[in-house]
């Protein structure tokens, strides 16, 4: 009797597990065509089959001489890696000062952040581009934001507009406000400034909201397209991403071996990202979850 209660336990854990696997295989299939195509010669690829009858890996070497992938790889890395430094800083102090300071109006503040979140980013995305066109004394501009090109083709197009997003103010706030009051009152009390007190005491604690935040903003700067594609001109300062377009141009047929190949390398970057960053990433979404 007891051996058969058991059995109905397990029952419904069986079958969760058996609907998880179901839902990861599906997932991974995607995946697993990019990487089989990519293995794939070019004779193969209008055939309808899975697996490659005759591997290449030289693929992914002509998919890289086809264009300066080299440059394309360091300006993605480079934009990425400065949006995640800006937002982790200056989302963690915002998320500090809404949740921990005595500031007048930070209900309103607050709101005004959530409000923000609502709003599509296409929405905002071309009034963002006539604002980066338009910065005085860049590229040509005079103090009224005409005559020349601002900001456009530059670094600070490709970082600053996307360095910040309301969604992790929210999200550093949430963890700051279940942080203990004490913590800061003793900091206080031992002569330490609200910046010290930001940095040195209640952002360490929050050290999975950080990372989750980190890891966020790396792969939406990594995986962005259109922006770039709007204020970018030339090779120099086009990331990965446009790179990648190479293969799909207009005038000649889609090359899939090797943009499946291109694609897998850019996918490389965000894998060992999340491998290495795994323990706090989930950490930092399940507690997330669970804030009020």
């Amino acid at each position: 009797m007891r051996n058969t209660t058991m059995s109905t336990a397990r029952l419904p854990r069986a079958l969760l597990y058996a609907v998880l696997t179901l839902g990861a295989a599906v997932m991974l299939v995607p995946f697993a065509w990019m990487v089989l195509t990519a293995l794939k010669p070019a004779a193969e690829l209008g055939k309808g089959t899975w697996l490659p009858e005759r591997v290449r890996w030289g693929n992914f070497a002509d998919a890289f001489s086809a264009a300066p992938f080299d440059v394309y790889f360091r300006n993605s890395l480079l934009m990425s890696v400065s949006q995640t430094l800006i937002t982790v800083v200056f989302a963690s102090a915002a998320g500090y000062a809404l949740a921990r300071t005595p500031i007048r109006g930070r209900g309103l503040f607050f709101g005004l952040t959530v409000g923000m979140i609502m709003v599509p980013v296409y929405v905002i995305l071309i009034p963002r581009f006539l604002i980066v066109r338009s910065i005085p004394f860049f590229g040509g501009n005079d103090w009224l934001g005409q005559g020349g090109t601002g900001w456009l083709d530059s670094w600070w197009a490709l970082i600053v507009p996307g360095a910040l997003a309301p969604l992790y103010i929210f999200l550093a706030r949430q963890f700051y406000v279940d942080l203990p009051d004490e913590l800061a009152d003793a900091a206080r009390i031992d002569g330490l400034s609200e910046i010290g007190i930001w940095a040195r005491v209640m952002t360490p604690l929050i050290k999975p909201a950080v990372i989750t935040i980190a890891v966020f903003q790396f792969q939406s700067s990594w995986n962005d397209f259109l922006w770039p594609l709007l204020v970018t001109r030339t090779d120099e300062m086009r990331p990965i991403q446009l790179g990648l377009a190479v293969f799909s141009h207009a005038d000649i047929e889609v090359q899939w071996n090797y943009l499946m190949a291109g694609t897998a390398l850019a996918t490389l970057p965000m894998i060992a990202l999340f491998l290495v960053a795994q323990r706090y990433f989930v950490e930092g979404m399940a507690s997330a979850g669970l804030k009020g």
